[in-house]
Parts: structure tokens; C-alpha cells; sequence
């Protein structure tokens, strides 16, 4: 893991800090969520358009059409655990890659530097297998309720929210009991409603600017 010097501490930090945030879980019906202030399970994924990505091209929801499963997560570059849990997306985006889902990850840190130069390292170092983009206006991730990174959101056919919150139920990969976001993208594949469609999300808190404005425009 990439995260540099003092990462060890931070993540130490971190995993004590979480052990009180306990990612409680329950299965809700639309319209009752517990851990979403704006969205519910079940309602239309709200539209993203024209962010740039690693690619150097312009991405928007309507670009995933034909996937019949679409993920999104939104992270952050230097968030250790985003970085704890790029690992397990990369080896999801492998898992269903003769599927059709489709995976977008969406940067919304905001600071010093070119933040895209760093995200365009990062895909090439860990061969992202799936867009990476930047919404420094971070209004997707305001749009969808989103509070820290990652906080992952899962999409059906029908580009409505079929299951939102944790990857799973523990930072450390050999105590993960439960794969809530693995088995939501699995039972929407079989035609099949997730057992478990919210969690409580996990990760670093999202800074949101007061500006709406956007350093890539």
C-alpha cells in the first residue's frame, strides 16, 4: 500500500477510531433509510455528466447504459482506507469482468496540486481496470448523500439504487464476514433483490467546499 511515511499511525488511528463506529446493518425497504440523509434504496440514481477522468476524456452517467449492474464509489486519493478498499474493487472489477457491470470510481478531493495527475498515477500503478474521475465541484457525491469516502453505491438496470453504504463488514480482509457489496451485485445479476440493500458507511469524512465551483473548468 502506497500511502507513505506516517500511513501506519494514520491507519492506526483509524481502525480504533472505527472500532466505536460500528457498521451496523440492516436491510430497509425504499423510502426508510437510516444512513442516507438524500437518497433511499430504490429511488433514480441522481445524474453525473462531464467529469473528466484518467483517460483524458469526458465521462457521464448516461456513458454506463449498457451495463446491467453499475457501481460507484466515491473516493478520495489520499484516504487510507480508500486506499485499503481499491484493493478489494480491483478485485471485484476482476471477479465480474465477463459480466456486464460496469465499475466507476469518483475522486472528489479537493487541494493543493493537480489532483488528476495524481489519480492518473495511481490508475497506472494499480492498472484500474475501471474509469477513474474527478468531480472537484463534488456536487455527484452532495447528490447522492455521500459522507466519506469510499462510500459505495450500487445500481441496477433500471439505474435506480439497488444497495448503498459498506464494501463489506471489516477494515481487515481475513475478519470480513460479510460481502454486502459483492452479494448485492450478485443477486442483481440472477434477476434477484440484495438481502442486504444499506449499510453504514465506512471512511475518511468528505470535506465539502462551500463553492460549487470546479477546478477543472
Amino acid at each position: 500500500m502506497d500511502c507513505g511515511f506516517g500511513c501506519g499511525r494514520l491507519i492506526g488511528g483509524l481502525f480504533i477510531g472505527l472500532a466505536m463506529f460500528v457498521a451496523a446493518v440492516q436491510s430497509v425497504d425504499a423510502g426508510k433509510s437510516k444512513f442516507n440523509r438524500l437518497l433511499s434504496v430504490g429511488d433514480a440514481a441522481p445524474a453525473w455528466k462531464d467529469l473528466p477522468g484518467v483517460d483524458d476524456k469526458r465521462h457521464s452517467l448516461a456513458d454506463y447504459n449498457d451495463a446491467k449492474v453499475l457501481v460507484i464509489v466515491f473516493t478520495g486519493n489520499h484516504c487510507p482506507v480508500s486506499k485499503i478498499y481499491d484493493e478489494r474493487l480491483l478485485t471485484l472489477a476482476r471477479r465480474f469482468a465477463e459480466e456486464k457491470v460496469q465499475m466507476v470510481a469518483i475522486n472528489v478531493d479537493r487541494g493543493e496540486g493537480d489532483v488528476l495527475k495524481e489519480m492518473k498515477t495511481r490508475a497506472a500503478d494499480k492498472k484500474h481496470p475501471f474509469a477513474y474521475l474527478h468531480d472537484a465541484s463534488q456536487r455527484s457525491a452532495r447528490s447522492y448523500g455521500a459522507t466519506v469516502t469510499p462510500h459505495f453505491f450500487v445500481l441496477d438496470a433500471d439505474r435506480k439504487v439497488a444497495y448503498m453504504g459498506a464494501f463489506d463488514d471489516h477494515l481487515t480482509l481475513d475478519k470480513v464476514e460479510k460481502t454486502y457489496l459483492a452479494d448485492a451485485v450478485e443477486a442483481l445479476l440472477a434477476g434477484k433483490t440484495p438481502r442486504v440493500r444499506e449499510s453504514l458507511q465506512r471512511g475518511c469524512e468528505i470535506r465539502y467546499e462551500s463553492s460549487a465551483a470546479s477546478d477543472d473548468e
